[in-house]
């Protein structure tokens, strides 16, 4: 029998990715390993088509991706989707940034039509709920696709963006399908403080770890268990696809896959590597290195000298040294104007805490820069999840003190989080 071009070209996406059978929720997706550092891990993505995309076999499917939804060889999964006869690929969703990146931070692309396939693109930013729920079901699907890679971190938008959906999708009645991608700075544990939700908002919907050491697959199933029924009324009919060849310790270049920034500001993963505790900074009058090269691992203002780099480098943290550095933003804080600061270079990633290091870096900056202000409107309490930091830090706790007055929540956020960890 003849093969259509859009068959043809959707079996070729598959090539090289790995044959497995695709896991679901009903239980732990656990694969066969290479040896670590082996440079082959398959994503959810790779995992599905090699499977012939037999999960979503007879569905009206709608996906929400971005720019990151890419294959080895970085072609777009929904151009590929939509060239293969056996999808029936009816919708896109775009988060923050975009579907095809285009927006800056805090921006979308808004309702349109895919110039390159001419997909409905719906805007899901900044929508939840019954509003997002109306939306899916304008458009028609039966399945909800989510395919993002996600940094690590409690505020970064898009794990929020996979729980509105997985809420709209329960409230709309639609299944809800997660393909993994890799925890680009390892699943290894869970740090620093826990969301109190009272402070509840898109940089954090609910009480996890500002680093949770989870990929988007464990979080879906953490969300479904705990949360998604809550909000909903009931959890979501989740179906999941996990990676193969990915171990809990590797880092993202240990997986042999190519990293496309997932916003305009995480240009590496070694951005990545430091965000969870240096975009902190973003609470503060500080600049948190947007507009540089090196965003959240150049943090500065004017007036800041020398000074910082040789304090907080006297704390002897472990796997980071600290550089005086002078920079130039050119957006955001301070833009167009010389500043000084520090630049982190992390020389040991294995020791490296990105959140001890985080509040390290804003008590030293408060003690050496008469300058040093909070944002008025207490962002910070958002990104650490409670005030606690920030009245912590105003009444002179060092370091030390503050992480020890979150263990307490965070030893119950890693007893829940353990139960829903699915690889080794």
């Amino acid at each position: 029998m003849a093969l259509s071009r859009r068959v043809l070209l959707g079996r070729l996406a598959a090539t090289g990715a790995a044959a497995a059978t695709v896991g679901t929720d009903a239980g732990p997706a656990r694969a066969a390993h290479p040896a670590h550092g082996g440079g082959t891990v398959h994503t959810g993505f790779d995992r599905l088509a090699a499977d012939g995309y037999r999960l979503l076999d007879g569905h009206r499917t709608g996906i929400v991706t971005n720019p990151t939804g890419v294959t080895r060889d970085l072609r777009h999964i929904v151009d590929v989707m939509h060239a293969d006869d056996r999808v029936r690929l009816t919708a896109v969703f775009g988060p923050e940034h975009g579907f095809r990146g285009t927006a800056q931070a805090g921006g979308s692309e808004g309702r349109h039509d895919d110039p390159a396939t001419g997909l409905p693109v719906y805007d899901t930013y900044d929508r939840s709920g019954r509003e997002l729920a109306a939306i899916f079901t304008e458009s028609g699907v039966d399945t909800v696709v989510f395919d993002i890679q996600d940094v690590g971190a409690r505020f970064y938008t898009y794990i929020w963006t996979l729980y509105d959906c997985m809420v709209a999708a329960a409230l709309a009645g639609k299944r809800f399908v997660v393909l993994d991608r890799p925890n680009p700075v390892t699943g290894r544990a869970a740090t620093g403080p826990v969301l109190d939700p009272a402070y509840a908002s898109f940089v954090g919907r609910e009480p996890i770890a500002q680093a949770h050491g989870m990929t988007a697959l464990e979080l879906a199933l953490l969300f479904n268990d705990l949360f998604v029924p809550r909000a909903a009324g009931r959890p979501v009919r989740l179906e999941t696809v996990p990676m193969g060849g990915w171990r809990r310790g590797d880092f993202f270049d240990a997986t042999g896959l190519p990293w496309v920034p997932p916003s305009p500001n995480m240009p590496t993963a070694d951005t990545a590597l430091v965000y969870a505790g240096t975009c902190l900074f973003e609470g503060t009058n500080l600049s948190e290195g947007r507009g540089t090269t090196r965003p959240f691992e150049l943090l500065g203002a004017d007036g800041i000298d020398r000074r910082w780099a040789a304090a907080v480098n006297a704390l002897g943290l472990p796997g980071v040294r600290f550089r005086e550095a002078y920079f130039a933003p050119t957006f955001s804080k301070f833009a167009g104007k010389t500043i000084g600061g520090v630049q982190l270079h992390v020389h040991d990633r294995e020791l490296f805490d990105p959140v001890r290091t985080g509040i390290a870096l804003l008590v030293t900056a408060k003690r050496v820069w008469s300058g040093f202000a909070w944002r008025p409107d207490h962002g910070i309490d958002r990104l650490t999840g409670s005030a606690r930091v920030r009245t912590m830090i105003d009444a002179g706790a060092g370091t030390d003190e503050v992480v020890a007055a979150w263990q307490p929540d965070l030893a119950r956020f890693r007893t829940e989080r353990a139960r829903h960890l699915r690889y080794r």
